[in-house]
């Protein structure tokens, strides 16, 4: 049996996790933290009581539980400094929150090894994601001009996406970097073309009504090639999240994407 700790468990990808956890045989849940203290664990999964109140104090939580993994989904300006906490506790993070620098990896990376404690981390936890990602770089070998459009609910804080750029990072790898488009084209509104990932153009998009959403396309010699994914709700992020959960044990130092574990 796995003991799991849920971290941002108020929220609306944290209530999701809960009810993941609480159903799955093969986790325990023991602690759920936020920065909302007080609610019963269960009840926010829309379960019954468990008596697992919702704390504020993480390090506190980790220190008192001692469980094998914290699950994380929180906020950009706050998950590094979790990570870490959970790493000092030698407690394995599983880390659904985006927006880690490459250096604030390379750092998390180092405290895993530092403390012999596996850490898990993937921009996406849907299936059909990491499908899309995989296909993306397939493609990308035989059509190498290629756009990302992402798109999300209105609340999202970092743009774009983690998995619009572990999809350009994915594609990067058997693309050689090149500038796209006609080279004398100007924008004649700030951003109209959107980031530059080596050449790659990623768009994000942030309305009302949506989840989230990518569609990566190529573009080649009198054809076009499109692959998309769906989230249409949260718990499609569920047998990903699951499953990293319970697999991070086993793993060793840093590990980036679900696709490591498929």
């Amino acid at each position: 049996m796995t003991k799991v700790l849920v971290n941002g468990a108020a929220g609306r990808m944290g209530r999701a996790v809960l009810k993941a956890v609480i159903d799955d045989a093969e986790l325990e849940l023991v602690g759920a933290v936020d920065i909302t203290g007080g609610a019963d664990a269960g009840e926010l999964a829309g379960t019954a009581k468990n008596g697992v109140l919702v704390e504020t104090d993480l390090a506190a939580a980790l220190e008192r539980l001692h469980p094998d993994v914290m699950i994380d989904f929180t906020r950009p300006d706050v998950v590094y400094g979790n990570v870490l906490t959970a790493l000092a506790h030698k407690v394995s993070p599983v880390v659904g929150t985006t927006g880690l620098s490459e250096e604030q990896k390379a750092a998390i990376k180092a405290a895993a090894d530092e403390n012999d404690t596996p850490a898990f981390i993937a921009p996406n936890f849907a299936i059909g994601a990491v499908l899309m990602m995989l296909m993306s770089r397939m493609a990308a070998k035989y059509m190498p001009e290629v756009e990302i459009i992402e798109l999300h609910h209105d609340n999202k804080l970092d743009a774009p996406s983690g998995t619009a750029v572990q999809t350009a990072a994915m594609i990067a790898e058997v693309r050689a970097e090149h500038a796209q488009g006609h080279p004398d084209e100007e924008e004649k509104i700030a951003g109209a073309r959107g980031a530059d990932y080596e050449g790659m153009h990623i768009h994000s998009v942030r309305l009302p009504g949506y989840v989230a959403h990518q569609e990566v396309i190529f573009g080649g010699l009198g054809q076009t090639l499109s692959i998309r994914h769906d989230s249409l709700n949260r718990e499609s992020f569920m047998p990903g999240v699951v499953l990293a959960a319970k697999k991070v044990r086993e793993l060793k130092s840093l590990t980036v994407g679900l696709d490591k574990l498929l």
